[in-house]
């Protein structure tokens, strides 16, 4: 790439050019950049990713189709008097806990947590029991009601937007959340975690022989191809839209006044600029709530008059932001593969065992109590 610090008019068509072709080889790719060689959309590819700017591929997962029981993915946010390294340690003992992100707070510590569930009133105790004993001070949480949409930027786009253009009618994208229609075995349970990863397939060959498992080349081909035509898994690449010291990460959820404009202002929000979003809408547990939803990688000033834009709209009653802490956290900011290993191939149903964690957790309390006095 040329200077660290800006991404050149010939890379910002590569990438937009890879996220929307994400099957393209890089000799496909020659006929929709300004490139000459393979050689050199191979090297641009991978010095994009050494800069941290292309992410990918990676498969996303349409979970809901996974498995027959309701399964929801939580967003949580947790406050808390403790460390946050302690609050990651006990959410660790949750096997679905997916993501830890960090939240820049002057007064108070707040851990936003991503997790699967197949018992929500089971995930909200274990919160509770958290709460009960003082490693969190409090919580919510907020289900997906739809699909999670992925937009990468549009480089040539504006980096800071006025959003003035959120209540207009337009063509929506389908959110809807997918049924479960496909019977799934071993290798496709056991291989899933791997691709929602990136991981190559000769990669996933490699880790499962290192765990004895005698699975051939053709038959993790074949689970990877069935996942992609059952819609089980789609293929993505992600790109943000500045360097990544330049850019800043926050996650918004907005309360709206009518509840049916939610899926036009999240589709809306920064949409063909030069913004990096995800946007669903949620519920929130225990109330009939629904929230609009985004999250963004974005230049610092689109963040700086995001509230002043977000208040002369009377549609949007009310807007909670979270931006992530710094890069120098990253010991809070934690990723793992989705656990799936409770999946019952007779049933076709995953069911995490609550209790079991409920248990670890009140050791851990105990173990560290005795250790403390």
């Amino acid at each position: 790439m040329g200077r660290k610090n800006r991404i050149t008019e010939n890379e910002k068509e590569l990438l937009h050019s890879i996220g929307n072709y994400p099957d393209m080889s890089a000799k496909e790719l020659l006929t929709h950049t300004k490139y000459t060689w393979e050689r050199t959309v191979s090297r641009k590819i991978r010095e994009l990713r050494e800069h941290h700017i292309l992410s990918g591929p990676f498969y996303d997962i349409n979970y809901t189709k996974l498995c027959k029981n309701p399964l929801h993915k939580l967003l949580c946010i947790l406050e808390s008097n403790q460390d946050l390294e302690t609050v990651i340690s006990y959410l660790k003992v949750i096997e679905s806990l997916l993501w830890t992100f960090p939240v820049l707070s002057s007064h108070k510590r707040v851990l936003n947590a991503g997790f699967f569930s197949t018992n929500d009133a089971a995930m909200a105790n274990l919160l509770q029991l958290l709460k009960d004993n003082n490693i969190i001070t409090d919580y919510s949480i907020r289900a997906f009601s739809t699909k999670r949409m992925i937009e990468n930027p549009n480089l040539c786009g504006d980096f800071n937007p006025p959003l003035t253009n959120l209540l207009e009618p337009c063509p929506i994208p389908d959110m809807s959340l997918l049924h479960y229609d496909t019977e799934w075995n071993e290798c496709d349970i056991k291989i899933l975690p791997y691709l929602a990863g990136g991981a190559k397939l000769i990669e996933i060959l490699r880790k499962e022989r290192n765990l004895r498992e005698n699975l051939t080349y053709e038959q993790v081909k074949y689970a990877r191809r069935k996942m992609i035509n059952n819609n089980l898994i789609e293929k993505l690449y992600t790109f943000i839209p500045f360097p990544a010291d330049q850019c800043v990460e926050f996650q918004m959820f907005m309360n709206l006044e009518d509840t049916a404009l939610a899926p036009r202002i999240v589709y809306n929000f920064a949409r063909g600029e030069r913004v990096y979003k995800q946007y669903a809408l949620f519920e929130e547990w225990g109330t009939n709530n629904i929230l609009a939803s985004t999250s963004c990688l974005c230049h610092p000033l689109f963040l700086k008059d995001l509230t002043r834009k977000l208040d002369e709209i009377d549609e949007i009653k009310e807007t909670e932001i979270y931006l992530m802490r710094s890069s120098s956290s990253k010991k809070y900011t934690y990723h793992r593969r989705p656990e799936f290993s409770w999946f019952d191939f007779d049933e076709q149903t995953l069911k995490y065992p609550y209790s079991v964690y409920e248990e670890k957790i009140k050791e851990k309390i105990e173990r560290e109590l005795i250790v403390s006095v």
